[in-house]
């Protein structure tokens, strides 16, 4: 029997050898760390909540106003046939039903689309705006408009929540210049 390990297992070392190996205090790595102030981390931890709840909310509004955008984008050929064909129905009477039909319509798609934020970007006799529209032609300024407005809508665009839903078309006036003139000296005078 004096053969047999004191402790109760045969793997465990002895109690002397086992205390041998390990220190009795943890070693000193460095100043110990200050106490946790439970208070301010919930102030940095509530902020952290507060500024993503902010940025979740405006993700969730751009990809709205992206849907309604794209939503829009489909709907203006249709209230662009439209308009053409109420011009169209313009030669009517003004008591025929079918015109009053025509104007009730158009007072309802221009209610929607000012509800909607569309607006439009181009008008006869304002300056040509290269951000917000496409110059498809040039032609001569007529009397009393200045050189480089917008002369004739071809398409029209909109603005929707101050982007560019579509750019419009438009022809600009310019005044004729001598043969050897530039542009820019034509500008000046």
């Amino acid at each position: 029997m004096a053969d047999e390990p004191k402790s109760g297992s045969p793997d465990e070392p002895p109690p002397d050898e086992a205390r041998a190996g390990a220190p009795d205090a943890p070693a000193a790595v460095g100043p110990a760390p200050p106490p946790e102030d439970w208070g301010t981390r919930y102030k940095y931890l509530l902020a952290d909540f507060e500024n993503y709840r902010r940025r979740a909310e405006r993700d969730r509004e751009g990809i709205t106003r992206q849907a309604r955008g794209a939503m829009l984008r489909e709907l203006l050929p249709i209230a662009e046939a439209f308009r053409a064909a109420r011009e169209a129905m313009a030669k009517l009477p003004p008591d025929d039903p079918v015109r009053r039909g025509m104007d009730l319509l158009d007072r309802e798609w221009s209610t929607f689309l000012r509800h909607e934020g569309v607006e439009a970007v181009a008008t006869v006799g304002r300056p040509f705006h290269p951000d917000e529209a496409e110059a498809v032609g040039e032609t001569a300024v007529p009397e009393g408009t200045p050189d480089g407005c917008v002369v004739e809508v071809v398409q029209q665009g909109y603005r929707f929540f101050g982007g560019l839903l579509r750019p419009a078309k438009v022809i600009v006036g310019r005044r004729a210049s001598a043969p050897g003139k530039t542009a820019e000296a034509v500008a000046e005078e």
